[in-house]
Parts: C-alpha cells; sequence; structure tokens
C-alpha cells in the first residue's frame, strides 16, 4: 500500500501537504517527521523530491509571489488611471488570495527566521510598495480623497484585504467575484473623492 501512494506522490501533492501542515503547525514548528506522517511516506521518499523543508515553504511563497506580482504585470494594472489601476489590483489581489488561500496564507504568516522567510518578506514588501505608488499616484491626481494620508491609506487597504485569510473559506459562501466587489466598494467608497 505505501508502494503505491509513493509510486503517485508528486512534487505538486508534496508542496499541498507541505502547505496545510505549515499552516497548522507553524513553519518551525514542523519537522519532517511531521511531513512524512501528513503525506504518508517515508521520509526519504520526501527527499527524492525536495531537498528539505525550506525548499517547500521556498515553493510555496513563491507560489503566492509569483501570482501577486503578476498581477502588476496585468493591462489593468499598468493603464488608465491610477485610480482604477490600484482598484483593478485590489481586486485581483483578493481573487489571487481566494484561489491561493494556502499559500497567500503561508506567505503572511512568515516571520523571517529563515533565508527563505526573509526573501519573501522583502518581496512582500515590494509588492506593497508598488501598491503604495499607485495609491499615491490617484491621490496625486485628486482621484483620492487630500484628508487621508497616503500610508495610512496603504496600510487599512492591506490590512483589509490580508484579514481575508483568517476568516474567509471557499465553503463560507460567496464567490470571490462577490468578495473582491465588496472591498473594492468598502475600501475606495471611503477614499474616492467626490468628482
Amino acid at each position: 500500500m505505501t508502494t503505491a501512494r509513493r509510486d503517485t506522490y508528486t512534487p505538486e501533492t508534496l508542496l499541498t501537504v507541505a502547505v496545510q501542515v505549515f499552516n497548522e503547525r507553524g513553519y518551525d514548528g514542523t519537522s519532517m517527521e511531521h511531513l512524512s506522517k501528513a503525506a504518508g511516506i517515508s521520509k526519504s521518499s520526501i527527499y527524492h523530491h525536495v531537498a528539505g523543508k525550506e525548499e517547500l515553504l521556498r515553493r510555496a511563497v513563491s507560489r503566492a509571489l509569483d501570482g501577486l506580482f503578476a498581477v502588476l504585470a496585468e493591462p489593468g494594472a499598468v493603464r488608465g488611471r491610477a485610480v482604477d489601476r490600484v482598484e483593478y489590483v485590489t481586486r485581483r489581489t483578493v481573487e489571487v488570495l481566494v484561489g491561493e488561500l494556502p499559500y497567500v496564507t503561508l506567505l503572511l504568516r512568515v516571520r523571517g527566521n529563515t533565508l527563505t522567510e526573509r526573501w519573501a518578506l522583502e518581496r512582500r514588501r515590494e509588492f506593497d510598495h508598488r501598491v503604495a505608488d499607485l495609491l499615491k499616484a490617484a491621490a496625486a491626481d485628486g482621484d483620492l480623497r487630500s484628508d487621508v494620508d497616503t500610508r495610512l491609506a496603504t496600510r487599512l487597504l492591506f490590512g483589509m484585504v490580508n484579514s481575508l485569510v483568517e476568516w474567509y473559506r471557499p465553503h463560507s459562501g460567496g464567490d470571490r467575484d462577490q468578495l473582491a466587489d465588496a472591498v473594492v466598494r468598502m475600501a475606495f467608497g471611503g477614499l474616492r473623492t467626490d468628482r
């Protein structure tokens, strides 16, 4: 029976199990023994696919980061008025978060204790700065309220979006488009000027 499972195990399915265990136990609290038990395979079988748990972490947070950075290259994020672009990026960020929920959850929980975690935190900051730049441009265009500090607006926006990992579950009702619409309406209904 173990042989059949080992024969059908892939790096992708192993990554799925690892992300689940990392999210449940925390990365630091997860051992290779925990991963092998959760996967139902031996530790040596895991090493057949990856060098160790940090490689699994790198693959997982890369998947989340790649999804987020891909949004910044989409036409809706690079063309048009800054306020429309930042709304687009916000909407798509919610969609990526929902679509890659376990991976984004893990990304948001890294603390910087390993080289991979520090790399992931730096990439997250880079993403945050790019969105903050869009908010600043929208404010400079006069499309966002001038009485709200851009840095504060950026933090509040990310706080709202990132909090979804704590309570959103796909089976909890509502689809990701409705969720993305609600986030954009709530955030930008209070930030946009009445032009």
